[in-house]
């Protein structure tokens, strides 16, 4: 099976360095450690795929790090937060390019800076009393210096899924999809339930499908602001559609035949979905039984 997309990082998260301040602030200060480059919260891309990184020489001023990880040599990587820096609301055609490049590994990586970086951009104050908050634990916290309230980054859970029914998976579009692309269905999480009841409850509520026997697949972290994708499969109890219209534009039943053909690069019902997104992994998945 094809790994997930922002996955397979090669950085060592050092949770040990993240409380011990001497450690810290001797990574900060050897000439070897690297700065990660971002053109506001786009990725830097060599020509090989591989992320471009600088020194800590070229740390902004006021900025504050965040500690990546180590690799291999020892050596920290970090990235840079600037106070008032915020993400843009949506995601760049440029950026889009760009995801397709990253060399294995690297855009996991990426997802890890581009998703603690746009916490801290979001959660400058105390949730429990208003006060500005300061970072901690080289980047993977903020603490309320007024009630002691600690704040750790967070990951919002979302299910992704295709309904199975005598041999054909359920695929649906959004108005927002390129022509002709199909993908599987998508839902956050609510609080009280579980991966396999808001698989069922999503499908259901976007389709109108009964589903049971829920299968876990993979997972993969999605960096646009910061989700856990946990796809799954469900076995439909029947194949009737009814379309919620405010969620779907249209869903189709596709047969294992039109995946296998379609993923491989040839002709079918639908176009796919980008091979970065964890709804390739997951169709992939399936056509392959």
């Amino acid at each position: 099976m094809i790994a997930p997309g922002f996955t397979g990082g090669t950085l060592d998260r050092a949770d040990a360095l993240r409380h011990d301040e001497a450690g810290l602030a001797a990574l900060t200060s050897d000439w070897r450690s690297r700065l990660l480059r971002l053109d506001g919260f786009d990725p830097v891309l060599m020509g090989d795929g591989t992320l471009g990184w600088t020194t800590l020489a070229d740390v902004p001023d006021g900025a504050e790090l965040v500690l990546l990880g180590l690799d291999e040599n020892g050596r920290g990587h970090f990235a840079a937060y600037v106070p008032g820096m915020r993400a843009p609301p949506g995601r760049s055609p440029r950026l889009f390019g760009l995801l397709g490049q990253f060399a294995p590994g690297e855009a996991a990586t990426y997802a890890a800076a581009r998703s603690v970086l746009d916490w801290h951009s979001r959660h400058q104050f105390c949730a429990n009393c208003g006060h500005q908050t300061e970072m901690f634990r080289a980047g993977w916290g903020r603490r309320c210096p007024s009630c002691k309230a600690e704040h750790f980054p967070r990951v919002d859970p979302v299910v992704i899924m295709i309904a199975e029914h005598d041999g054909r998976a359920l695929l649906g579009r959004q108005p927002a999809f390129p022509p002709g692309r199909y993908s599987a269905l998508a839902g956050f999480l609510e609080p009280g339930e579980s991966i396999e009841e808001a698989v069922a409850r999503e499908i259901m509520e976007e389709a109108g499908v009964r589903v049971c026997d829920v299968r876990y697949i993979a997972s993969q972290p999605w960096p646009f602001p910061s989700s856990l994708m946990v796809a799954c499969v469900g076995m439909a109890e029947n194949d009737t559609i009814t379309l919620d219209t405010n969620e779907l534009e249209d869903a189709i039943w596709v047969s294992r035949e039109d995946v296998r053909a379609v993923l491989a690069g040839g002709d079918g019902p639908f176009l796919p979905p980008p091979a970065y997104a964890i709804a390739f992994t997951l169709l992939t998945a399936w056509a392959e039984g």
